[in-house]
This record gives structure tokens, sequence and C-alpha cells, in this order.
């Protein structure tokens, strides 16, 4: 069994809507049924019992190495506490050859399971050991590193349940919620519009406390100290018992409480002097209460209890630690919802207080606390409080908050009770803390867990608001370019900015920001991450989606242009158009329910996606009487047709009407394939809500050049002749061209072309086939980069597919693409038409551009 190409697929993808990781796995002969390996099952099962039943649709017979792999990659997870459940094993035309994905809910782990799975699957062939329990330890180990912690995976769960996309920005808790220009971020319980002075001002404890002392919220006396011994002047002139704590810490790191003799006291700075300098306050008697305030709201109240243990009489401190540990819930840093007891000089000097030490055994029933302070980073545990906080506590802890300046905080309280105010009863604020624990309110030790992720995400978000902006996806074999393009301009027409990604670049409100074959998932994440993008409209190209999947979670709306057969058939197990539709369906199929799929009703295959739309469904053709027109217009659904010379948008009896005239890209309707791209615009920007006014006006204002759609059937005029420069690379694409081409007037007409090399042969010679019947001149040129081809294999191609042409008179090889171009122009005679199919989009252009500015000066120097 050989395992190769392994990909993570990071969005919605071709097998489902789960991220996953998805590799390609050879078996040989025998190992395509595991009932030809003699006691391989057995020995399989008695290593790893949990690996589960035979795989979903295989039957015993056909279980393969490659079914079991994915079996262990998917029950590996599982018994690593990974919440996965999907899973599968596609054979592909290769015989022995699969296709085996699996979901992740952390890619490393995804990742590190495929591989310790394969090493199962070894061992197990080989007969040598494996350890699936260390295994397994190894994955539950790397979730709990990478997985969110409880607190920012509250909040992300509270916004997933709302709709609100998100993505995690760093490996830690710097998440992104929402798109573009509609987005937030928070770092763990800390939101993107707290600034930063106010979170100096919480780690800064002493002037804390003079401003919420001016603010009129009780506080304890106290102030920082230079030494041990200013601390115990300090102390002895405030009162013991005393408090001390770093003047800049957070998590109880370094706090010790109730100190009453010098000895504790210098124990205590010693520990507090390791984080920073170090405060001293009055110690106030009573509990310890957190307040979580979420805006101008308290959402949540825990009292904190130090951490400690009951004694029974028969096992050491120690030992009593060690059992409370044991607990399932308790972990070494945040990932759980309780922590660990430390066991550490403080505590024991804790014990030394209670006249203990780590070997004693206490009576039982006896409360041994081993340490003062309650936060849970230290041990201690937590009961809900919330229903009992009186209303001027409330009110104390949320003027702290906004005294310091914090949108979420932590208010930590100490007093007897929280029925009463502070007031009357001698409590006070000893602290507030900028992205406050969400821990013990989540899932506290006694009493029941609050919301506090959905309070969290109420304050980012209105309610009713999900964070989105408009996102159109376009795919298709051809037009996809132009149609993206057009939709963007409509967008931008009626005032929105627009980001857009294609094959030629990354766009942001019509400046270009990346260059390249910017069509897959990388570049659609870029744009959603961009503050000043109010809509997004994505090329979807097929090998972007087969790489990782789609670069969002789901679209307002998705648009398929057409499937053809040259669109890369036999690249990556994709052989059959239908194949292609399978796969080019996954932008239709994550259509949000309030959205539309804006298909094209001519074309049979992609008429067949519309009932995977989850919303609504838009088809468009120039003939209306098409029978799926007809039935879609008869049922009172949006349809998009062409009636005489105007496009016409019905829905029910309602009727919009936009004269072909009006629409210069279509040239009054006569070039069929780009009125096509005009048609499927208008219903994604329909379906988006857009208005109409703003859809006449961005429809005549958008011009079909060489700057708005580069090799977009750039139509130019060189000498009296016309020039036409198109970037069109497959059979149906010369198809839709000799249609736009024959509409035009000309004397003769030529074509320069050439073919890529990562097509199949077929493809490249239909090609050529279809040109031989509609152009008197061929000039055929090698590109520059063959894509894996012999010198002059294309070529050869290209000849072969005019070997029939009924109308080429006169055919060229010429190597190089502007030599070609160069040889086509000076042969132009005033009336003809030459069409060049660009290879080397930009630099095509840009030299024809050239060549007809200096064909302009002659024609102005010629008397």
């Amino acid at each position: 069994m050989d395992v190769s190409r392994i990909r993570a697929l990071r969005g919605p993808n071709l097998w489902s809507r789960h991220t996953a990781v998805e590799a390609i796995v050879s078996c040989a002969d025998n190992e395509r049924a595991i009932a030809r390996l003699p006691g391989f099952e057995a020995r399989l099962r008695a290593r790893f019992p949990g690996i589960g039943a035979v795989p979903a649709g295989a039957q015993r017979g056909d279980i393969s190495l490659a079914h079991v792999l994915e079996t262990a990659t998917l029950a590996l997870q599982a018994q690593a506490g990974c919440p996965v459940t999907f899973s599968r094993t596609s054979a592909t035309l290769e015989a022995g050859v699969y296709q085996v994905v699996v979901e992740y809910s952390e890619e490393d782990v995804g990742r590190l399971a495929l591989e310790l799975a394969e090493q199962l699957v070894q061992a197990t062939l080989s007969g040598e050991a494996f350890d699936v329990t260390a295994a397994i330890a190894r994955l539950r180990e790397i979730d709990e590193d990478v997985r969110l912690g409880p607190s920012t995976g509250a909040i992300v769960s509270a916004a997933v349940a709302r709709g609100i996309p998100y993505r995690r920005l760093t490996q830690g808790s710097l998440v992104q919620f929402g798109w573009g220009s509609r987005q937030r971020r928070i770092q763990a319980a800390e939101v993107d519009s707290t600034s930063a002075v106010s979170e100096s001002i919480a780690q800064d404890k002493d002037l804390t406390k003079k401003l919420l002392h001016a603010a009129g919220v009780p506080v304890p006396i106290g102030r920082p100290a230079s030494s041990v011994e200013d601390a115990w002047e300090i102390a002895c002139e405030i009162g013991l018992p005393v408090v001390l704590k770093p003047l800049d810490g957070n998590q109880g790191k370094g706090v010790t409480v109730n100190i009453v003799d010098r000895a504790h006291l210098e124990l205590a700075y010693a520990a507090a002097a390791e984080i920073g300098e170090v405060l001293v306050e009055k110690y106030l008697p009573g509990s310890d209460f957190r307040m979580l305030v979420v805006g101008h709201q308290l959402v949540a109240a825990a009292r904190r209890d130090p951490p400690h243990v009951i004694g029974d009489g028969v096992h050491t401190v120690r030992e009593l630690v060690d059992a409370v540990n044991a607990d399932p819930r308790r972990g070494d840093g945040h990932a759980t919802s309780l922590t660990k007891i430390r066991f550490d000089d403080i505590a024991v000097a804790r014990l030394t207080m209670q006249h203990l030490t780590p070997t004693s055994v206490p009576e039982q029933g006896q409360r041994v606390s081993l340490r003062n302070n309650a936060n849970l980073s230290t041990g201690g545990s937590a009961t809900d409080v919330t229903d009992d906080v009186h209303p001027e506590v409330a009110a104390r802890a949320v003027a702290a908050a906004q005294m310091i300046g914090l949108h979420i905080c932590g208010v930590d309280v100490v007093c007897e009770s929280v029925l009463r105010p502070l007031e009357e009863q001698d409590g006070g604020i000893v602290e507030v803390n900028a992205a406050p624990g969400l821990r013990m309110h989540l899932s506290p030790s006694y009493g029941k867990g609050r919301p506090v992720g959905e309070a969290m995400i109420g304050h980012l978000y209105a309610p009713g608001d999900d964070g989105r902006i408009p996102v159109i996806a376009v795919t298709g074999t051809n037009g996809k370019t132009t149609t993206a393009r057009l939709i963007t301009h409509l967008f931008a027409t009626s005032g929105l900015r627009v980001g857009m990604t294609n094959t030629d670049g990354v766009y942001v409100n019509g400046r270009q920001i990346d260059s390249g074959d910017c069509s897959g998932p990388r570049s659609a994440r870029n744009v959603l991450m961009h503050p000043d993008v109010d809509a997004a409209v994505f090329e979807t190209a097929r090998g972007g989606v087969l790489r990782e999947g789609l670069g969002f979670d789901r679209c307002q709306v998705a648009v398929v242009t057409n499937i053809g057969a040259g669109d890369h058939l036999g690249l990556n197990y994709i052989t059959t158009v239908e194949d292609l539709a399978v796969l080019k369906r996954v932008i239709v199929q994550n259509v949000a329910t309030s959205g539309y799929a804006v298909l094209n009703a001519a074309d049979p295959i992609v008429v067949t996606m519309a009932a995977t739309c989850p919303g609504q469904v838009i088809f468009f053709a120039a003939d209306r009487q098409h029978p799926v027109m007809a039935t879609h217009r008869a049922q009172g659904k949006r349809c998009i047709y062409i009636d005489q010379e105007h496009l016409v948008a019905a829905q029910g009896a309602r009727r919009e009407l936009i004269a072909l005239r009006d629409i210069p890209i279509t040239r009054n309707g006569s070039i069929g394939f780009q009125v096509e791209n005009v048609m499927a615009s208008v219903a994604a920007v329909w379906g988006a809500g857009l208005d109409w006014d703003s859809i006449r006006r961005g429809l005549a204002s958008f011009v079909n050049d060489s700057d708005n759609a580069p090799g977009r059937f750039n139509v130019m005029d060189y000498r009296g002749a016309t020039v036409i420069a198109d970037y069109g690379h497959n059979p149906d694409a010369m198809r839709a061209l000799v249609s736009a081409v024959e509409a035009l007037p000309a004397q003769r007409r030529s074509v320069v072309i050439s073919g890529a090399g990562d097509r199949r042969d077929q493809d490249i010679r239909e090609q050529t086939q279809i040109l031989g019947g509609a152009f008197d001149d061929v000039i055929l040129y090698q590109d520059a980069c063959q894509r894996g081809r012999e010198d002059g294999e294309v070529i050869g191609l290209l000849r072969e597919g005019l070997g029939n042409a009924t109308r080429t008179t006169r055919i060229d090889e010429i190597r190089g693409e502007f030599l070609a171009i160069d040889t086509a122009l000076d042969r132009l005679e005033p009336g003809d038409l030459c069409l060049v199919l660009v290879d080397q989009v930009e630099e095509a252009l840009a030299y024809l551009s050239r060549r007809i500015k200096g064909g302009a000066a002659e024609s102005a120097e010629a008397p």
C-alpha cells in the first residue's frame, strides 16, 4: 500500500461540507480485498479493537487496505476525542487506486491520524508491534494543544449557531468573525474595539484602584512596595492581614492573600516579585467573586473557592491532591473546565499555617486549603451565583468596567455575600481583568453554566446580523472571468466596494493587489479578510476546489455558465463531463438557504444542478420557450431571457426590460456568448438584491476592452481592419468565438492560435477542426510553456485538426507568440478581421496595444 498526494480540504469540497484530509492510496493486487490477506483482520482488531465496523457502502469482499486506512484514520481521531463522523473511500478508474477522504476537526490532528493509521496497517501486514494507546494519547495531546480553548471555543460556537462565519488567524485564540467590512476580531475574551490603553490600565493594578476610587467604587487600600522591608511597613501601616500580588499580573499568578505574619509575607513577596513589581493591599474578609461584564451588562457571576481537599483519615494531603487532580475535568492548562491543583512552595506554606505537611493525614471531613487565592488557573473551583447578585453590586461591576474602558471585563469582588450592596459589608473590587477566562461561567463546578459566548457575540453583532457580505461564486467552462468582472462592475456602480478574484488576479475596489491565476480558495479567503470589501465576487476554478475546497462556507449566489468537455478532462480523476459537473456543482450545493443558484437552462448538465441547491434557482437562456424556462416561469420563479431586442428579467407577472443596444458588451446582441454572460451577471446581482437602476447604469457603462476584461473578446481597430484578442482555450470557446466572429463583417478572416499542452489530444485537435471552417488563414504558434508536451507536439495536433478544414486555404507555423502576431498584423488589409487567441494574456495585449498605436500613427502620417 502506497499513500501519496495528501491534501487538506479546508472548506466545502467535492466530498462533503466537512474539512477533511484526502489521500491517493495505491493497493497491490492482493491488497484490494483484505480477504486475500489471511489473518489480517484478526491481527488488526487485536491491535486496535476500537477500529469499528466495515466502512459504510462497502461489501466485506470489497474491503481494500484503502478502506482499512480510512476507517482507522477516523477511529483514531474519534478515540482521541475529536468530533468527527465522515469518511469515504472511492475507487478511481486506475485499478487498485483509491481516493480516501476522512474528516478532521483540527488539520494537524487529521494529518497525523492518517500517518498513524498507515503505520498501523503496515505494522499489521508485517507482524510488527504498534502501540495504539500511545498513538491515541499523542493525537489527544496535539488536539488539546491546537484546538480552541474553552473560552474562545464558546464564543466561536455561539457565532456558528447564529450563522456567523469565522476564521482562526493564528494557532492561538485570535479569531475573525464575519467577512470584509462586516468583520470583527477577538483575542480570547477580548474584542477588537477595546483600546490598548484600557488594557494597559487594567494591567496596572495600582492605577486601576485609583481610577475606581475616583469613580466611587469601593476598593481596598494599599500601594506598591519597593522591597520586602517596604512591604512589611505597608502591611503594618494598613493593618494585617494583607494581600500581596504582582502590580502587572493575571490568572492569579503570584497572588497570596490573608497574610498575617512576616514569614508568610516574605514568602509571598518572593512569589510576586518573580513576575514584577509588588502591590500590598488590605485583605478584605469574605468570599472571592468574579463578575463578568459584557458591554453595559453583568452577564454572569461565580463564587471562586480556593483549591482544597477534604480529609478521609486514611490518605495523606499529597495523595488527596493527586486524587482530585485525577478528575478528567482538570487539566494542566486552559483546555479543560478545571485546572489541576498546584503543589508548590505556596501550597506547602499554606499547609504550614494549618499545622500540616504534605505527608499529614487529615481527619475525616477536615477541609485542607492549598492556597488562599481562588483563581481557577491555580486549581480553584467555582459556583455560579448569577441569580443572587444584588443590583447595586452589578452596577458597581459595570461601573468599574466602564471606568477602565473594557468592553469585556472580569471584575473581582471580595465580600461576605453578593446578596447585599458592597458598602454595607465593607466589601470591595480588588481587580478588573481584560480578556477574562470564561471557564467558571461556562461549566462551573457547581450550579448551571451561563451562555456567556452568546453574550459576547451579541455584543459584536446585533440580532439578525450574521456578519456576512454578499458573496457571488462563478464557475463553468467558458465565460467565468467576463461574468465575474461584469458582476463586479454592477456592484461597484451601486456604490459597493468590491473584492474580486479571477484568473488575472485579485482586485479590491478597482485596484489590483495580486496578479496571476487567483481563482482558488486562498485568494478568496484573502478577499474576505480585507476590511474594505462590501461584496465579493469569486471566479471559482476546478483546480482550487480539488486542492483545498472552497474558500468560504457558503455563498449568496452561485453562477454556473456552462459545462464543456474541454475543461481539463483527464486530470485529477475528472475524466468525463459528468465528473466535471459534480465538481463544479459544489458552489451550488453551498448556496445559502436564502440565496440563489444562477443556472444556464440551455445546458442540460447545468440544469441538473438545480436539485442540489439549498436556496432558489434563477434560470437564464436566450430562448424563453425552452422547456426548462417555460416550466420555471409558469411556477412564478425568476428567469432571464431575450425577447427580440431586449433582455428580460421575469418573475411571475413582473418584467424588467433592458434594450440590448444599451449593453455595449453585446454589440446590439450580435455576440451570443456575451449575451449569455450578461444574462448570467444580471441574474447574479438580481439574486444579491441589487436595484434595477444600478443594474441598468452598470450594463451601459461596462466596456469590454483590455482594461475591463483583458483577453475576453477585446475588439480593436488596426489600419481599417478589425483585430479581436481572446483567451479562448477549449472547443466550446472556439464554437462561441466562431459564432461571434461570423456576426461581424469582414473581407478575409484569419486566426492566430496555439494550444495548451495540459489538454487531451482530442481537445487540442477539435479546436482547429472548428476554426478550419470559419477562417481563411490560420497561423499556428508554439506556446512559451508546453506544459509537459514535447517540442512541436501541440502544433502537430493543431495541424491534424485542420486536416479536414473546409475553408482554410493557408496554414503557417510560427515559433513564438509575438512573432505570430506580427505576421498576422502585417498581412491585414482594410476590411479584414483577425482573431488572436492569446496565451500570455497581459504581455500579448500590451504588445498588441503597442502595435495598434503604431499603426494608428502610420495612418495619421500617410498623405
